[in-house]
């Protein structure tokens, strides 16, 4: 593959979005639907891709921080992990939920990095292509074995898009044009300390969350009954790149296994490493009964999603089911994925790479009036922008500061409330000079932010 410009840094020749890109972005308007999102806030059309590099149609070179939202793992056309999908795309790409070999040895791989304690107890269920079709397997399945029906979820979640992942999501604006949907489902605060759920002090956040969630579940005049699920995040993504409590979730497991109640993990954008342990709900030393999986399975951008469950719980022949559940490709790549991440000690670069991250971003930004919080596990790092007045969130200078980012090379996403956090999720295997230079972009960025909040 060949760029216009060398492929050891970002170079952007042209006003962003250049001509050929405005071109296309115009044509996405006239015939696709008003959904499109990722377009609006990064407005490029993309040519092609390598690396932790993407080239747009006016041959501008951007440093990838988005990654799919997380998808490409590896980033961009991993020499192995293409030659991987190549091979079997001539062999089997789909066989529904027969058995094959590639299946087999995907299962393995996938069984292999979970806590040793675990890899006996649980099996795979292959879900549809989405990570929300694998939510929608883990309330499904909790239910059944409950016999039970509300969820438990929290504010700030993000499951998907789907009817019941969005019930279980705490972002309001999708819900108002459908309200029956967040029928059957109780949000609780979740340990977001930098500002305090119940409107206390810091220093006890996580203690005094947990509190309320015991207690009201305890209390016979709640109101709320035993739910079927836990359903939890290890690191809130859309939510604004918020990390859980270490003594917050031990709690919640305890809780959860007193009362009998299952305990969901959504590692749909933490899992295969992001966090720097290969799933993010080890950072807290307990096992869930039941961990979604789905974006960066492949490494490669084909769609696979898993829920993996304690086998405790029983499934009927064809209580779950859908066409695309044999996606041979996508497993093949996924074997590839994983051993290319042992074998290079990807997860090494993670814990150093973010190290690197957050530290420098804390001493360029330590007094810049709008920089609210800097916080992250691992390659899953997010920067709070705010009000230099009232503290409150900053949008209006999150998009600036993202805009800023795109004309000097740079791509990265925003999330939490009111989009007031640059969120970053760059490759696993981000080289030290290019963290660098998308570092050296980002602080810039924010350094010339003119904070307006409009």
């Amino acid at each position: 593959m060949t760029f216009s410009h060398h492929l050891d840094k970002a170079a952007v020749v042209t006003q962003v979005p250049g001509p050929k890109s405005l071109e296309l972005l115009k044509e996405q308007d006239r015939t696709e639907s008003e959904a499109v999102v990722y377009s609006k806030n990064t407005p490029i059309a993309i040519k092609r891709a390598q690396g932790a590099l993407i080239e747009d149609m006016d041959g501008n070179v951007f440093i990838d921080f988005l990654t799919g939202a997380g998808v490409m793992c590896l980033g961009h056309g991993h020499p192995a992990v293409v030659q991987a999908a190549a091979s079997q795309l001539q062999a089997l790409s789909h066989a529904l939920d027969f058995p094959t070999p590639v299946k087999q040895t995907f299962k393995e791989s996938v069984l292999s990095i979970l806590p040793p304690s675990m890899q006996e107890n649980m099996r795979i269920h292959f879900c549809g292509p989405t990570g929300a079709d694998a939510v929608e397997a883990a309330i499904k399945i909790s239910r059944i074995h409950t016999g039970r029906h509300n969820i438990l979820s929290f504010h700030g979640a993000y499951h998907g898009s789907t009817q019941m992942a969005m019930a279980i999501t705490g972002n309001l604006a999708p819900k108002h044009d459908l309200p029956a949907a967040a029928q059957s489902v109780h949000f609780f605060p979740f340990p977001y300390c930098y500002r305090c759920p119940l409107g206390l002090d810091s220093s006890s956040c996580e203690t005094n969350c947990y509190r309320y969630l015991e207690q009201t579940l305890k209390d016979s005049h709640s109101g709320i009954t035993r739910p079927a699920a836990v359903i939890i995040e290890p690191v809130q993504g859309e939510g604004g790149s918020i990390p859980g409590d270490r003594k917050f979730f031990q709690e919640l497991r305890r809780l959860t296994t007193e009362l009998d109640i299952p305990l969901v993990v959504d590692e749909i954008q933490t899992g295969l490493g992001r966090t720097g342990t290969w799933f993010g709900f080890e950072h807290y030393g307990i096992e869930p009964d039941m961990i979604i999986c789905s974006k960066a399975l492949s490494g490669i951008g084909q769609p696979l999603a898993l829920l993996i469950y304690n086998k405790k719980y029983k499934w009927k022949k064809g209580a779950h089911i859908g066409t695309f559940r044999g996606n041979q490709i996508a497993m093949a790549a996924g074997i590839e994925t994983i051993a290319v991440m042992k074998r290079e000690q990807v997860l090494e670069n993670v814990r150093q790479s973010s190290a690197v991250t957050l530290s420098t971003l804390k001493e360029q930004l330590a007094h810049v009036a709008a920089v609210g919080d800097v916080r992250g596990f691992g390659l899953m790092i997010g920067i709070e922008i705010i009000d230099k007045e009232s503290r409150q969130p900053c949008g209006g200078t999150a998009r600036e500061i993202q805009q800023r980012c795109l004309s000097n090379g740079l791509l990265v996403e925003l999330g939490g409330r009111s989009d007031s956090v640059v969120r970053l999720l760059p490759p696993l295997n981000i080289s030290p000079e290019l963290l660098r230079e998308a570092l050296s972009i980002l602080c810039l960025a924010i350094l010339q932010s003119t904070g307006s909040c409009q």
